[in-house]
């Protein structure tokens, strides 16, 4: 006889303060019969703050063995077994393990379903003063100092607010790569240890956040940057235009090509461009 097909569920977790935990998480951790975790150690603490004991099985779900254990989880889907997965904090998939299970499920016609809880994308939206009735989310940047000038350089005219991940250690360089491709004056705001003891939200322009962050910030990060202002072709003056050219250059683009790609993006002819370079050019700027 053929089992009938399990569930997946994807359990939001909190994101610093356990109370934030719904009260269906408690019901779906002790009724589970297999439970996938980022991190075993930090679910037994989670199970522990919440008086629960978990009937089903334990297995780690992490970065490095997603690949191979979707299978695995996959089979006692089939097999009839109601999983759940749990990541570190916020929802599974987003940032997080998740999605090769998800896909998987999906893939199978296998019934997924979520516990929602706490967000830290939603949570430093709300938090940051900008706007935010359009927002996209853009993860984690490119630790590569190229690679993440260029992935900057994607989002530059982006009109929404940007929300990103980004590791403390990072933060600095981070920053700093805001403010030379988005602008030094394009406002911003750190959203750090959100929900916890010391959770601090810092307002500014990109420039000064990066100053900020230079003398060292520790802790869970989440940056929310505002949306490039409607700005027309005569509001651009030549100092932007040949700072535009040289973000692409310094990301590996041909001067020739830059100048082209930044008069297309101003809606200014190529000559005006290339004029505003040369200036600078002769006066040992560029």
């Amino acid at each position: 006889m053929t089992a009938t097909p399990g569930i997946l569920v994807l359990a939001g977790t909190p994101i610093g303060d356990l109370s934030d935990a719904p009260p269906r998480l408690a019901e779906e951790l002790a009724g589970a019969d297999v439970i996938a975790a980022e991190d075993t150690r930090r679910l037994r603490r989670l199970t522990q703050a919440l008086g629960v004991t978990p009937k089903g099985r334990v297995v780690s779900y992490f970065e490095g063995n997603e690949t191979a254990r979707t299978p695995e989880l996959v089979e006692a889907l089939l097999g009839g077994a109601r999983v759940l997965l749990v990541t570190d904090a916020g929802m599974p998939s987003v940032s997080d393990p998740g999605y090769r299970l998800v896909a998987a499920a999906v893939e199978r016609d296998l019934k997924v379903t979520a516990v929602p809880g706490p967000s830290a994308v939603l949570t430093a939206l709300a938090l940051s003063g900008l706007p935010v009735d359009r927002f996209c989310f853009e993860g984690f940047l490119p630790r590569k100092a190229g690679e993440r000038l260029s992935r900057l350089r994607e989002v530059a005219q982006e009109r929404r607010t940007l929300v990103y991940f980004e590791a403390p250690h990072r933060l600095d360089d981070t920053l700093a790569a805001m403010a030379e491709v988005l602008g030094s004056d394009r406002r911003a705001a750190v959203c750090r240890e959100l929900t916890k003891t010391y959770e601090e939200i810092k307002r500014g322009p990109l420039g000064e956040l990066a100053e900020w962050a230079a003398l060292g910030v520790r802790g869970e990060i989440t940056v929310v940057v505002s949306g490039a202002p409607e700005r027309g072709p005569e509001e651009l003056d030549a100092a932007e235009l040949v700072r535009r050219v040289r973000v692409r250059e310094e990301a590996g683009e041909r001067r020739k090509e830059a100048i082209a790609a930044v008069a297309a993006e101003a809606g200014l002819p190529k000559r005006t461009v290339f004029d505003a370079v040369v200036a600078v050019k002769k006066a040992g700027g560029l």
